[in-house]
Protein backbone atom coordinates (compact mmCIF):
# COMPACT_ATOMS: atom_id res chain seq x y z
CA UNK A 1 0.00 0.00 0.00
CA UNK A 2 1.11 3.38 -1.00
CA UNK A 3 2.35 6.26 1.49
CA UNK A 4 -0.68 8.24 0.23
CA UNK A 5 -3.45 5.03 0.68
CA UNK A 6 -2.23 4.68 4.06
CA UNK A 7 -2.84 8.15 5.01
CA UNK A 8 -6.01 7.95 3.28
CA UNK A 9 -6.73 4.70 5.08
CA UNK A 10 -5.70 6.50 8.61
CA UNK A 11 -8.82 9.09 8.40
CA UNK A 12 -11.56 5.99 8.29
CA UNK A 13 -12.90 4.86 11.24
CA UNK A 14 -11.40 2.02 12.57
CA UNK A 15 -14.43 -0.28 11.53
CA UNK A 16 -13.30 1.01 7.85
CA UNK A 17 -9.61 0.46 7.86
CA UNK A 18 -10.17 -3.11 8.81
CA UNK A 19 -13.20 -3.68 5.91
CA UNK A 20 -10.81 -2.16 3.69
CA UNK A 21 -7.22 -4.49 5.28
CA UNK A 22 -9.79 -7.59 4.64
CA UNK A 23 -10.73 -6.52 0.76
CA UNK A 24 -7.28 -5.76 -0.10
CA UNK A 25 -6.31 -9.29 1.80
CA UNK A 26 -8.85 -10.42 -1.15
CA UNK A 27 -7.62 -9.11 -3.75
CA UNK A 28 -4.06 -10.33 -2.79
CA UNK A 29 -4.90 -13.58 -2.69
CA UNK A 30 -6.51 -14.42 -5.89
CA UNK A 31 -5.22 -14.34 -9.29
CA UNK A 32 -8.90 -13.46 -10.76
CA UNK A 33 -11.12 -10.18 -9.83
CA UNK A 34 -13.95 -8.70 -11.15
CA UNK A 35 -16.76 -6.86 -10.43
CA UNK A 36 -20.35 -8.26 -10.29
CA UNK A 37 -23.91 -7.04 -10.19
CA UNK A 38 -26.72 -8.03 -7.36
CA UNK A 39 -29.34 -5.82 -8.32
CA UNK A 40 -32.54 -7.47 -7.68
CA UNK A 41 -31.30 -10.76 -5.86
CA UNK A 42 -32.84 -11.12 -2.61
CA UNK A 43 -30.90 -11.94 0.30
CA UNK A 44 -31.46 -15.96 0.94
CA UNK A 45 -30.82 -15.91 -3.00
CA UNK A 46 -27.67 -14.32 -2.09
CA UNK A 47 -26.58 -16.73 0.47
CA UNK A 48 -27.09 -19.33 -1.84
CA UNK A 49 -25.25 -18.86 -4.75
CA UNK A 50 -22.14 -17.59 -1.86
CA UNK A 51 -22.15 -20.93 -1.07
CA UNK A 52 -22.39 -22.55 -4.74
CA UNK A 53 -19.09 -20.61 -5.45
CA UNK A 54 -17.87 -22.49 -2.44
CA UNK A 55 -14.43 -23.70 -2.89
CA UNK A 56 -13.99 -21.95 -6.69
CA UNK A 57 -14.80 -18.25 -5.96
CA UNK A 58 -15.10 -15.77 -3.28
CA UNK A 59 -17.86 -13.43 -3.02
CA UNK A 60 -17.40 -10.41 -0.70
CA UNK A 61 -20.04 -7.55 -0.23
CA UNK A 62 -19.79 -3.98 1.18
CA UNK A 63 -19.58 -0.20 1.08
CA UNK A 64 -18.91 0.73 -2.80
CA UNK A 65 -16.78 3.53 -1.10
CA UNK A 66 -14.48 0.71 0.79
CA UNK A 67 -14.51 -1.58 -2.50
CA UNK A 68 -12.98 1.14 -4.37
CA UNK A 69 -10.35 2.13 -2.21
CA UNK A 70 -9.19 -1.15 -1.51
CA UNK A 71 -9.40 -1.60 -5.62
CA UNK A 72 -7.53 1.70 -5.80
CA UNK A 73 -4.49 0.35 -3.13
CA UNK A 74 -4.41 -2.65 -4.78
CA UNK A 75 -3.65 -0.87 -8.11
CA UNK A 76 -7.51 -2.26 -9.67
CA UNK A 77 -8.06 0.93 -10.82
CA UNK A 78 -9.95 -0.27 -14.35
CA UNK A 79 -12.84 -1.79 -12.08
CA UNK A 80 -13.30 1.24 -10.70
CA UNK A 81 -15.44 2.78 -13.01
CA UNK A 82 -17.64 -0.52 -12.63
CA UNK A 83 -18.48 -0.17 -8.89
CA UNK A 84 -21.73 1.26 -9.53
CA UNK A 85 -25.06 0.69 -7.53
CA UNK A 86 -25.38 -2.79 -5.46
CA UNK A 87 -22.21 -4.61 -6.58
CA UNK A 88 -19.90 -6.79 -4.93
CA UNK A 89 -16.40 -8.44 -5.57
CA UNK A 90 -15.80 -11.62 -6.50
CA UNK A 91 -11.79 -13.07 -7.09
CA UNK A 92 -10.95 -16.91 -8.09
CA UNK A 93 -8.08 -18.58 -9.34
CA UNK A 94 -9.89 -19.78 -11.92
CA UNK A 95 -9.90 -18.03 -15.45
CA UNK A 96 -12.18 -15.29 -16.10
CA UNK A 97 -14.17 -17.48 -18.98
CA UNK A 98 -14.95 -20.49 -16.38
CA UNK A 99 -15.74 -17.60 -13.85
CA UNK A 100 -18.13 -16.29 -16.69
CA UNK A 101 -19.27 -19.38 -17.49
CA UNK A 102 -19.74 -20.33 -13.78
CA UNK A 103 -21.82 -17.13 -12.85
CA UNK A 104 -23.96 -17.39 -15.80
CA UNK A 105 -24.97 -21.02 -15.33
CA UNK A 106 -25.75 -20.16 -12.10
CA UNK A 107 -28.48 -17.98 -13.02
CA UNK A 108 -32.45 -18.27 -11.93
CA UNK A 109 -35.75 -17.58 -13.63
CA UNK A 110 -37.75 -15.16 -11.08
CA UNK A 111 -41.01 -12.60 -11.48
CA UNK A 112 -40.74 -9.85 -12.56
CA UNK A 113 -42.36 -6.38 -10.87
CA UNK A 114 -44.00 -3.61 -11.91
CA UNK A 115 -41.79 -0.86 -12.78
CA UNK A 116 -39.39 -2.98 -13.99
CA UNK A 117 -37.39 -3.14 -17.50
CA UNK A 118 -38.11 -6.23 -19.32
CA UNK A 119 -34.85 -7.29 -19.79
CA UNK A 120 -36.06 -9.44 -22.88
CA UNK A 121 -39.15 -9.59 -24.94
CA UNK A 122 -42.06 -10.97 -22.70
CA UNK A 123 -43.96 -13.86 -24.26
CA UNK A 124 -47.35 -15.52 -23.51
CA UNK A 125 -47.36 -18.46 -24.89
CA UNK A 126 -49.57 -20.56 -27.40
CA UNK A 127 -51.78 -23.02 -25.12
CA UNK A 128 -54.69 -23.30 -22.02
CA UNK A 129 -53.98 -21.56 -19.28
CA UNK A 130 -55.48 -23.69 -17.03
CA UNK A 131 -57.22 -21.15 -15.75
CA UNK A 132 -61.48 -21.01 -15.27
CA UNK A 133 -63.77 -19.14 -17.25
CA UNK A 134 -64.01 -15.18 -15.88
CA UNK A 135 -62.45 -11.67 -15.81
CA UNK A 136 -58.87 -12.82 -15.91
CA UNK A 137 -59.54 -13.45 -20.15
CA UNK A 138 -60.27 -9.49 -19.96
CA UNK A 139 -56.95 -8.90 -18.00
CA UNK A 140 -55.28 -11.30 -20.96
CA UNK A 141 -56.63 -9.59 -23.67
CA UNK A 142 -56.26 -6.03 -22.03
CA UNK A 143 -52.14 -6.38 -22.15
CA UNK A 144 -52.33 -7.76 -25.56
CA UNK A 145 -53.00 -11.50 -25.60
CA UNK A 146 -54.67 -13.40 -28.29
CA UNK A 147 -56.74 -14.98 -25.42
CA UNK A 148 -60.68 -16.58 -25.68
CA UNK A 149 -62.66 -18.84 -23.57
CA UNK A 150 -62.40 -22.53 -25.44
CA UNK A 151 -63.72 -25.76 -24.15
CA UNK A 152 -64.56 -24.93 -20.39
CA UNK A 153 -61.00 -23.06 -19.51
CA UNK A 154 -59.09 -19.57 -20.71
CA UNK A 155 -56.69 -20.50 -23.66
CA UNK A 156 -53.96 -18.16 -25.14
CA UNK A 157 -54.53 -18.69 -29.25
CA UNK A 158 -51.18 -17.34 -30.36
CA UNK A 159 -47.47 -16.68 -28.60
CA UNK A 160 -48.26 -12.92 -27.80
CA UNK A 161 -45.53 -10.69 -27.67
CA UNK A 162 -47.07 -8.31 -24.40
CA UNK A 163 -44.13 -6.25 -24.10
CA UNK A 164 -40.55 -5.54 -25.92
CA UNK A 165 -37.30 -5.64 -24.39
CA UNK A 166 -36.63 -2.15 -23.02
CA UNK A 167 -39.91 -1.47 -21.79
CA UNK A 168 -41.19 -1.14 -18.13
CA UNK A 169 -43.55 -3.72 -16.64
CA UNK A 170 -47.00 -1.89 -15.42
CA UNK A 171 -48.91 -3.41 -12.87
CA UNK A 172 -51.93 -5.30 -15.30
CA UNK A 173 -48.88 -7.21 -16.49
CA UNK A 174 -47.18 -7.95 -13.58
CA UNK A 175 -50.40 -9.26 -12.07
CA UNK A 176 -50.86 -11.35 -15.45
CA UNK A 177 -47.62 -12.78 -15.40
CA UNK A 178 -47.70 -13.90 -11.58
CA UNK A 179 -51.12 -15.22 -11.97
CA UNK A 180 -49.58 -18.14 -15.58
CA UNK A 181 -46.92 -18.26 -13.26
CA UNK A 182 -44.17 -16.58 -15.29
CA UNK A 183 -40.91 -15.57 -14.43
CA UNK A 184 -39.41 -13.80 -17.65
CA UNK A 185 -35.75 -12.25 -15.82
CA UNK A 186 -33.08 -14.06 -14.61
CA UNK A 187 -31.53 -13.72 -11.24
CA UNK A 188 -28.02 -13.87 -10.63
CA UNK A 189 -24.25 -12.67 -10.15
CA UNK A 190 -23.95 -10.12 -13.47
CA UNK A 191 -20.20 -9.44 -14.24
CA UNK A 192 -19.30 -6.43 -15.18
CA UNK A 193 -16.05 -6.95 -15.39
CA UNK A 194 -13.06 -8.87 -14.60
CA UNK A 195 -9.15 -8.40 -14.61
CA UNK A 196 -6.65 -11.46 -15.12
CA UNK A 197 -2.92 -11.00 -15.48
CA UNK A 198 -3.38 -7.41 -16.04
CA UNK A 199 -5.81 -7.68 -18.55
CA UNK A 200 -9.10 -6.15 -18.42
CA UNK A 201 -12.06 -8.62 -19.59
CA UNK A 202 -15.53 -7.46 -20.32
CA UNK A 203 -18.56 -9.80 -20.53
CA UNK A 204 -18.68 -9.70 -24.27
CA UNK A 205 -15.56 -10.97 -24.66
CA UNK A 206 -16.32 -13.82 -22.22
CA UNK A 207 -19.18 -14.98 -23.84
CA UNK A 208 -17.95 -17.06 -26.61
CA UNK A 209 -19.17 -20.74 -27.75
CA UNK A 210 -16.88 -23.01 -26.52
CA UNK A 211 -17.75 -25.84 -29.24
CA UNK A 212 -17.39 -23.22 -31.98
CA UNK A 213 -14.22 -22.67 -31.13
CA UNK A 214 -12.85 -25.77 -30.55
CA UNK A 215 -14.31 -26.82 -34.15
CA UNK A 216 -12.69 -24.00 -35.64
CA UNK A 217 -9.72 -24.71 -33.99
CA UNK A 218 -9.37 -28.53 -35.32
CA UNK A 219 -10.61 -27.31 -38.52
CA UNK A 220 -7.55 -24.72 -38.69
CA UNK A 221 -5.37 -27.92 -37.28
CA UNK A 222 -6.64 -30.26 -40.23
CA UNK A 223 -6.09 -27.68 -43.02
CA UNK A 224 -2.74 -26.92 -41.95
CA UNK A 225 -1.77 -30.61 -42.06
CA UNK A 226 -3.19 -31.09 -45.36
CA UNK A 227 -1.59 -28.33 -46.65
CA UNK A 228 1.80 -29.43 -45.04
CA UNK A 229 1.10 -32.95 -46.69
CA UNK A 230 0.37 -31.51 -49.89
CA UNK A 231 3.53 -29.29 -49.81
CA UNK A 232 5.44 -32.61 -48.48
CA UNK A 233 6.62 -30.45 -45.13
CA UNK A 234 7.97 -33.16 -42.98
CA UNK A 235 6.77 -32.56 -39.26
CA UNK A 236 6.23 -34.89 -36.49
CA UNK A 237 2.53 -35.32 -37.42
CA UNK A 238 2.99 -35.72 -41.29
CA UNK A 239 5.61 -37.62 -41.38
CA UNK A 240 3.92 -41.10 -40.84
CA UNK A 241 1.59 -40.32 -43.91
CA UNK A 242 4.31 -39.09 -46.01
CA UNK A 243 5.85 -41.92 -45.82
CA UNK A 244 3.12 -44.15 -46.14
CA UNK A 245 2.03 -42.20 -49.51
CA UNK A 246 6.02 -42.55 -50.65
CA UNK A 247 6.17 -46.44 -50.39
CA UNK A 248 2.65 -46.72 -52.09
CA UNK A 249 4.09 -44.20 -55.04
CA UNK A 250 7.06 -46.55 -54.90
CA UNK A 251 5.46 -49.77 -55.28
CA UNK A 252 2.96 -48.29 -58.06
CA UNK A 253 5.87 -47.61 -59.74
CA UNK A 254 7.54 -50.79 -59.00
CA UNK A 255 4.65 -53.05 -60.18
CA UNK A 256 4.46 -50.82 -63.54
CA UNK A 257 8.30 -51.32 -64.50
CA UNK A 258 8.23 -54.62 -63.40
CA UNK A 259 11.16 -54.48 -60.90
CA UNK A 260 12.10 -57.52 -59.75
CA UNK A 261 11.89 -56.80 -56.05
CA UNK A 262 11.80 -59.60 -53.27
CA UNK A 263 9.17 -57.09 -51.83
CA UNK A 264 7.25 -56.74 -55.00
CA UNK A 265 7.72 -60.04 -56.42
CA UNK A 266 4.62 -61.47 -54.81
CA UNK A 267 2.21 -58.75 -56.34
CA UNK A 268 4.62 -59.37 -59.95
CA UNK A 269 3.35 -62.80 -59.45
CA UNK A 270 -0.21 -61.95 -58.98
CA UNK A 271 -0.61 -59.70 -61.90
CA UNK A 272 0.92 -61.59 -64.38
CA UNK A 273 -0.75 -64.78 -63.45
CA UNK A 274 -4.34 -62.19 -63.36
CA UNK A 275 -3.51 -61.13 -67.25
CA UNK A 276 -2.51 -64.95 -68.14
CA UNK A 277 -5.78 -66.18 -66.94
CA UNK A 278 -7.32 -63.31 -68.84
CA UNK A 279 -5.42 -64.47 -72.20
CA UNK A 280 -6.17 -67.56 -71.63
CA UNK A 281 -10.34 -66.94 -71.22
CA UNK A 282 -10.26 -65.35 -74.77
CA UNK A 283 -9.21 -67.97 -76.63
CA UNK A 284 -12.13 -70.49 -77.39
CA UNK A 285 -10.03 -73.96 -78.34
CA UNK A 286 -9.58 -75.00 -75.00
CA UNK A 287 -7.09 -77.75 -76.12
CA UNK A 288 -4.72 -75.16 -77.34
CA UNK A 289 -4.49 -74.47 -73.42
CA UNK A 290 -2.62 -76.22 -70.61
CA UNK A 291 -5.06 -78.22 -68.72
CA UNK A 292 -4.24 -75.93 -65.49
CA UNK A 293 -5.49 -73.07 -68.21
CA UNK A 294 -8.44 -74.99 -69.02
CA UNK A 295 -12.41 -73.89 -68.17
CA UNK A 296 -10.82 -70.44 -67.30
CA UNK A 297 -14.17 -68.00 -66.65
CA UNK A 298 -13.69 -64.32 -68.01
CA UNK A 299 -15.12 -62.87 -65.16
CA UNK A 300 -12.68 -64.18 -62.72
CA UNK A 301 -9.96 -63.50 -64.84
CA UNK A 302 -11.74 -59.70 -65.41
CA UNK A 303 -11.94 -59.16 -62.03
CA UNK A 304 -8.40 -60.13 -61.06
CA UNK A 305 -6.93 -57.53 -64.27
CA UNK A 306 -9.03 -55.00 -62.36
CA UNK A 307 -7.53 -55.58 -59.20
CA UNK A 308 -4.12 -55.28 -60.68
CA UNK A 309 -5.44 -52.28 -62.61
CA UNK A 310 -5.96 -50.66 -59.46
CA UNK A 311 -2.14 -51.19 -58.04
CA UNK A 312 -0.94 -49.87 -60.90
CA UNK A 313 -3.17 -46.56 -60.42
CA UNK A 314 -2.34 -46.14 -56.79
CA UNK A 315 -0.35 -43.15 -57.50
CA UNK A 316 -2.68 -41.50 -59.12
CA UNK A 317 -5.07 -41.98 -56.51
CA UNK A 318 -2.82 -41.03 -53.41
CA UNK A 319 -2.71 -37.80 -55.20
CA UNK A 320 -6.41 -37.28 -55.77
CA UNK A 321 -7.09 -37.85 -52.18
CA UNK A 322 -4.51 -35.35 -51.10
CA UNK A 323 -6.33 -32.72 -53.25
CA UNK A 324 -9.27 -33.47 -51.59
CA UNK A 325 -7.95 -33.04 -48.50
CA UNK A 326 -6.65 -29.98 -49.06
CA UNK A 327 -10.15 -28.72 -50.41
CA UNK A 328 -12.78 -30.30 -47.74
CA UNK A 329 -10.34 -29.54 -44.79
CA UNK A 330 -12.24 -32.42 -43.04
CA UNK A 331 -10.61 -34.28 -40.18
CA UNK A 332 -12.11 -37.43 -41.87
CA UNK A 333 -10.18 -37.23 -44.79
CA UNK A 334 -7.32 -36.64 -42.41
CA UNK A 335 -8.28 -40.53 -40.93
CA UNK A 336 -8.43 -41.70 -45.17
CA UNK A 337 -5.09 -40.77 -46.06
CA UNK A 338 -3.76 -42.57 -42.87
CA UNK A 339 -5.78 -45.43 -43.63
CA UNK A 340 -4.67 -45.58 -47.05
CA UNK A 341 -0.86 -45.17 -46.29
CA UNK A 342 -0.78 -47.61 -43.48
CA UNK A 343 -2.29 -50.07 -46.06
CA UNK A 344 0.36 -49.49 -48.57
CA UNK A 345 3.15 -49.83 -45.87
CA UNK A 346 1.78 -52.98 -44.87
CA UNK A 347 1.55 -54.77 -48.65
CA UNK A 348 4.92 -53.30 -48.89
CA UNK A 349 6.12 -55.10 -45.75
CA UNK A 350 3.92 -57.95 -45.62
Amino acid sequence: MSAQAERKTENLPQWKREEVDELADLLADYESVGIVGLTGIPSKQLQDMRRDLYGTAELRVSRNTLQIRALEDAGYDDLVDHVEGHVGLVATNDNPFTLYKELEASKTPAPINEGEVAPNDIVIPEGDTGIDPGPFVGELQSIGANARIEDGSIQVMEDSTVLEAGEEVSADLANVLNELGIEPKEVGLDLRAVIADGVLFDPEDLDIDVEAYESDISTAAARARNLAINAEYPTAATAPTLIAKATGEAKSLGLQAAIEDEDLMPDLVSKADAQLRALAAQIDDEEALPEELQDVEAPAAEADAAAADEDEGEDESADEDADTEAGDADTDDDDEDDGDGAAGLGEMFG
